[in-house]
């Protein structure tokens, strides 16, 4: 979809950004049951945006209703600047999508999957065949293409049904949970395949219940809490929205330890093991002024290091589900 009809937002260079799903005021109940209770979201085209959040928390349903599965209740979006209630076909030509569990058929080939997909995009034959020989290509599936899908690895049928949705040429692809079950190698090659689709311009809407996944992958992130958005933003920011975060100082020498104790506020000591701690924000601004505050008093730490929440931290801070194992959301 030509990046001229999408809306577009401002970026901090003031150039216009196109932008690839937006939405206001989103909501949808099941009953008595308010699954999204008002959701505001603004992505910007060529962007991972992850979507976090305990079991029941709404991610899937807020996939669903931006691929055109669902109706939602209440509020407006526009996918790839198409408006989802009145042009859900224009919407459907813009998207691709890839739940948690694989759309291969094991009883044809991987290739017969692709080219099944371009039949089901009204390809021309041949025009089928070649993105088929491409993509299986650049997925690293060639070699397997002839064999039965069934034969293959988790990996591989993930790699596959990328590959598949990939034949339409989304310019928006949402990835429901797409690396679960996956060994820590596919989980990485997939990762990679991820940030080769950015660098081709396509947007990934991307749910997950690893958090080390979208802090490696997305530019933005939003935690999904009982219908809400709890918080959204980049991971750094999102981190400092949590206590806790402070710079350590450890010195070898204990007269400079002790100068700096006397000199620095606010610290907690570690007599045995020569170091301070000093709560931070983490910016730049914070540890720029401590360190002008030691170069002052003539005081040379040994070792420097910042530390900032994770993800961890905020996704448990936020969300009201406590028994999650930590760096699974679910």
């Amino acid at each position: 979809m030509p990046s001229s009809v999408m809306s577009t937002s401002t970026r901090q260079d003031g150039d216009p950004s196109p932008v690839a799903v937006s939405t206001t005021g989103l909501r949808k109940s099941y009953g008595d049951k308010v699954v999204l209770d008002g959701i505001d979201l603004h992505i910007p085209a060529g962007s991972v945006f992850a979507l976090l959040g305990p079991n029941g928390a709404g991610k899937t349903t807020a996939v669903k209703i931006l691929s055109t599965l669902i109706t939602p209740d209440a509020g407006t979006a526009h996918i790839a600047g198409h408006d989802l209630t009145t042009t859900p076909q224009a919407v459907r030509a813009s998207i691709g999508v890839t739940g948690q569990f694989s759309a291969v058929d094991g009883l044809i080939t991987g290739e017969e999957n692709m080219l099944l997909m371009a039949d089901l995009h009204h390809l021309p034959k041949t025009e089928g065949r070649r993105i088929t020989a491409e993509l299986l290509e650049r997925f690293n599936l060639t070699d397997a293409a002839k064999k039965p899908a069934s034969t293959y690895s988790g990996g591989m049928k993930r790699r596959l049904d990328i590959a598949m949705t990939l034949v339409g040429s989304p310019r928006i692809i949402f990835l429901d949970e797409p690396t679960t079950g996956l060994d820590p190698r596919s989980r990485h090659t997939m990762w990679q395949i991820i940030r080769e689709l950015v660098t081709h311009g396509v947007t990934v809407f991307l749910t997950t219940q690893y958090l080390e996944e979208a802090d490696e992958l997305a530019d933005r992130i939003a935690v999904l809490n009982n219908g809400k958005i709890a918080a959204q933003g980049t991971a750094d920011e999102l981190k400092r929205l949590i206590p806790g975060g402070h710079i350590q100082l450890r010195f070898t020498d204990p007269t400079a330890y002790r100068t700096a104790a006397s000199t620095l506020t606010d610290t907690t000591q570690n007599d045995e093991a020569l170091t301070l701690r000093i709560p931070s924000d983490g910016s730049q601004r914070q540890l720029r002024a401590l360190l002008d505050q030691l170069d002052t008093a003539g005081i040379e730490a040994d070792e420097l290091t910042v530390h900032t929440p994770d993800l961890d931290d905020v996704f448990f801070a936020l969300t009201d589900d406590t028994d999650q194992p930590k760096g699974a959301v679910r």
